[in-house]
């Protein structure tokens, strides 16, 4: 029985090798022969595992800001200074800095403020504030810190000018369980519109560490004279307006190490003049205005080409340059991406023409 088992199954190799055989003599006379290798994907940055998280708690904490509470389960570590990228509802991609806990493994805290029209508000943060409601299930990437703390530092200097102290807060609180030297700077435009007040008087409870200055009743900021307060070999860092992290650099003393985390895509290089894009596949050529996006070109001959923030952030428009000198404005790439790749939304050309492989 078993000898006549045995024979049946190599009756069965048999035959399966001679359709093997058969069926690649076939493909191999066929026209289509050789198959076509499979291309690598040339343009779109990896993304980072999404996950989808419950919003468990949506509430004001000052005058225009909310903050959301996401949960999950064993949620990805992540260090003071990090952010998420949130997909809101619309699909567009806006991102926040993780202001909770970092030990907390179970949820992420986020805090957004609505900027209106007039301000360059572009939706997303209305749809945080109006749609992104407990009970909804949101999908985040991240988390991603490009913002990280130096915690070997003898000093730390911190500049937080109205939502940008989302960051900061978690950095201040390491840095006070860690015993550090630290001082804090927070500006707005009203105590009302200034989250995270009580956690900041909490953290400075012998007082003297941290700086309230409300635009309404107390005018703009001495930042001069708190970076010439600083001593050599402080860490200084700064998140806020693009006026204000401007300002910091311009007051910055030697001798201290600025560190700045940005939302908004800045204006780099060598001015906005017009200049050409090829699309090396298709062998078209687009003309970018000195007032449009080398997004907005592309787009108008390659209507599916991914984008999402456009500011310069998400990674979503990263597409290969094979010819031509690149004016990087993005906060997202690092240097040896910035070699041969581009975030469309935000970057330029520095000459009068880019090719890229599309």
């Amino acid at each position: 029985m078993k000898a006549r088992t045995l024979r049946k199954a190599v009756l069965v190799a048999g035959a399966a090798l001679v359709v093997r055989r058969a069926l690649r003599r076939r493909v191999r006379n066929s026209p289509l022969w050789p198959l076509p290798a499979l291309e690598e994907p040339t343009s779109g940055r990896p993304r980072a595992r999404a996950l989808t998280l419950l919003v468990t708690r949506h509430e004001q904490i000052a005058d225009g800001v909310v903050q959301l509470r996401l949960e999950g389960h064993e949620l990805p570590a992540w260090r003071p200074g990090a952010h998420l990228d949130l997909v809101l509802p619309s699909g567009l991609v806006r991102q926040y800095s993780l202001c909770g806990d970092p030990e907390d493994t179970s949820s992420y805290t986020v805090a957004a403020r609505l900027i209106p029209a007039d301000e360059g508000g572009r939706g997303g943060s209305r749809e945080v504030h109006e749609q992104v409601q407990e009970g909804a299930e949101v999908e985040v990437r991240g988390p991603r810190n490009r913002f990280p703390l130096d915690t070997d530092a003898p000093a730390h200097l911190f500049v937080a000018g109205g939502i940008g102290i989302t960051p900061v807060l978690p950095m201040l609180r390491e840095v006070a369980a860690r015993g550090g030297d630290w001082a804090l700077l927070y500006g707005g435009r009203s105590r009302a519109s200034m989250p995270f007040l009580e956690d900041l008087a909490k953290l400075d409870a012998d007082g003297g560490r941290v700086t309230v200055v409300a635009e309404d009743t107390d005018g703009r900021p001495d930042l001069a004279g708190a970076l010439a307060a600083t001593a050599p070999g402080t860490a200084v860092y700064c998140c806020g307006p693009e006026g204000l992290m401007a300002a910091v650099e311009a007051a910055l003393p030697e001798g201290r190490t600025l560190h700045l985390e940005r939302f908004t895509p800045r204006n780099a290089g060598d001015g906005n003049g017009p200049f050409e894009v090829e699309l090396r596949r298709s062998g078209r050529v687009v003309e970018v205005a000195a007032d449009s996006t080398v997004l907005a070109a592309v787009r108008a001959e390659v209507p599916n080409v991914s984008y999402s923030c456009e500011q310069g952030f998400c990674g979503t428009c990263q597409q290969r340059v094979l010819e031509g000198e690149i004016d990087h404005r993005d906060e997202l790439l690092t240097d040896s991406e910035r070699g041969d790749s581009m975030l469309i939304c935000v970057s330029r050309a520095r000459g009068e023409r880019l090719v890229l492989d599309l």
